[in-house]
């Protein structure tokens, strides 16, 4: 069940199954008032998901999730909800489409439609914010093969992106 007025969005993508860097951009995103968080895909595994466990989140299929049945069955025993390889969510009053980014032909209808408020996706590791007609398009860069692993904070309510750095605990250490 989604909260009925979630104003804060935490956007990751593209963590295949670096978990370190996972837990890392959860702890950022939180810290930073993320009261949803959505995945855009290229989860990895269960390690992944447990560092959603406990907040409430959704996530779609990526590229790179090859054990989806199972991927799906745990998610559900931790309260997180799959969206398969597009999902629709309201947060704060607004519409959101999530899909990984893989899939240019559904993504493009999706932007002919304008039916959303926002696009989020992943797939290119790159982090990204612009508008297409009504439709702000957002993805939060990557948490695996990018210079910088960054995420995303959303402000449903004044429609203000921030892209945060993930910096990960040095290794036997902790921050």
């Amino acid at each position: 069940m989604i909260p009925a007025r979630i104003m804060i969005v935490g956007i990751l993508s593209d963590t295949h199954d670096r978990v370190d860097a996972t837990a890392a951009a959860v702890k950022t995103l939180t810290a930073n008032g993320a009261e949803f968080l959505i995945h855009c895909g290229d989860v990895g595994s269960d390690p992944i998901l447990d560092q959603l466990a406990g907040i409430p989140s959704a996530f779609v299929w990526g590229n790179n999730d090859f054990d989806r049945r199972g991927l799906q069955r745990y998610a559900e025993q931790l309260g997180i909800r799959c969206l398969g390889n597009v999902g629709e969510l309201e947060l704060g009053g607004k519409t959101f489409v999530v899909l990984h980014g893989d899939d240019e032909r559904t993504r493009q209808r999706i932007l002919a439609e304008q039916r959303h408020d926002y696009l989020l996706q992943g797939h290119t590791h790159v982090k990204l914010d612009h508008r297409i007609g009504k439709v702000r398009c957002i993805n939060p860069g990557a948490l695996h093969r990018a210079r910088e692993k960054t995420v995303a904070l959303l402000d449903t309510d004044s429609d203000r992106l921030t892209f945060l750095v993930v910096v990960e605990a040095p290794e036997g250490g902790r921050c």
